[in-house]
């Protein structure tokens, strides 16, 4: 009698539960229905953060159930540290806003948790597009070709932001390789320090080779002294070095290697860890496909954007490997990107 009493019972909730197990997904792909998606970018228009983040908006819907509006909110401040930080205070965390930062604030987390306080693994990954390489260049007439060339002079480069890629990679030249270098502080993104360059206020600088007009290719005032990938990207010449290459020693290229490590992601894209995580694998998997898609990568290419993804698994494993650097390492390299 009981087990006939038990085994009804059960047949009664399993024909309760499956509609509702059934209605999750449905529920999770109709989310997005109607809804905006916000892609947020620490920087102001006209940069390679921005040219990244508006080729997505303008593909990842189609790759998300229901197909939401996708637009792009610009709130630069504190080399993109601004954004991150709205992220988990102002922005809902219904998986209607991802963010786009700059990934020299990777290491920066590491080295400055009290300027920096965010703890990356505490994020929903979405992705990246694509690896970063950073060269730097001295903008004039017989301009040097080497690091080699511009010991014994002076320069003065444009500054994007404490803690930004560029800011670390001009404290490499200055601090590792001993390069008389100083820094003019001040410009929002990479787009008014090339701005600055043109308009003669500023030297040099170091910036993502994505970034670089087109038109500076062939400028005889133009020639990037190294890159911080190991492959040499698109429309760069072989002889430009790779940064471990050409370090002064041993100690030197672990320093350059941990604060250049968040290359790997160079352009990164997140979501708040509060996020629901259906959502999060919904974004996930729509991110994956676009950076798939044919008219994606046809746009990227003709807008000279590299396209080398990783997925928001993956990115996950390569924060995973970053927080596990050695503590000396990272006081090394802490010396290093120190503002004073």
């Amino acid at each position: 009698m009981r087990r006939r009493f038990l085994a009804a019972l059960m047949g009664s909730m399993t024909a309760l539960l499956t509609p509702l197990a059934l209605l999750t997904p449905a529920m999770a792909d109709d989310f997005y229905t109607g809804k905006t998606l916000k892609i947020t970018i620490g920087f102001p228009p006209g940069g390679g953060f921005d040219a990244n983040a508006r080729l997505l908006a303008r593909h990842l819907g189609r790759h998300i159930p229901g197909h939401p509006n996708v637009i792009v909110v610009n709130a630069p401040g504190a080399a993109s540290a601004t954004s991150i930080a709205h992220l988990d205070v102002n922005m809902p965390t219904d998986g209607t806003v991802i963010d786009e930062f700059n990934f020299g604030l990777l290491g920066a987390s590491l080295m400055q948790p009290d300027t920096t306080p965010f703890d990356f693994r505490l994020y929903a990954w979405i992705g990246s597009i694509a690896e970063d390489t950073t060269t730097c260049f001295v903008w004039r007439d017989n301009a040097p070709k080497s690091i080699a060339d511009m010991r014994g002079h002076h320069y003065l480069f444009g500054d994007a932001g404490a803690g930004s890629s560029e800011d670390l990679n001009t404290k490499i030249l200055q601090r590792v390789f001993h390069l008389d270098i100083a820094e003019a502080k001040g410009y929002s993104g990479s787009a008014e320090v090339r701005l600055a360059l043109q308009q003669g206020e500023v030297e040099g600088m170091c910036g993502s080779w994505s970034s670089v007009p087109a038109d500076w290719l062939n400028n005889p005032k133009f020639h990037p002294l190294l890159r911080t990938s190991k492959s040499t990207p698109d429309g760069m010449t072989a002889d430009v070095p790779y940064i471990l290459a050409i370090a002064p020693d041993d100690k030197a290229a672990q320093i350059i290697r941990f604060l250049t490590a968040g290359g790997e992601l160079g352009r990164p894209f997140i979501a708040a860890r509060a996020v629901p995580r259906e959502r999060v694998d919904i974004l996930r998997k729509a991110f994956a496909a676009t950076v798939k898609d044919p008219d994606f990568l046809a746009e990227a290419k003709k807008q000279r954007l590299p396209v080398s993804p990783r997925t928001g698994e993956e990115a996950e494993k390569i924060i995973e490997r970053l927080y596990g650097t050695p503590p000396p390492i990272i006081e090394a390299a802490r010396k290093v990107a120190a503002e004073n």
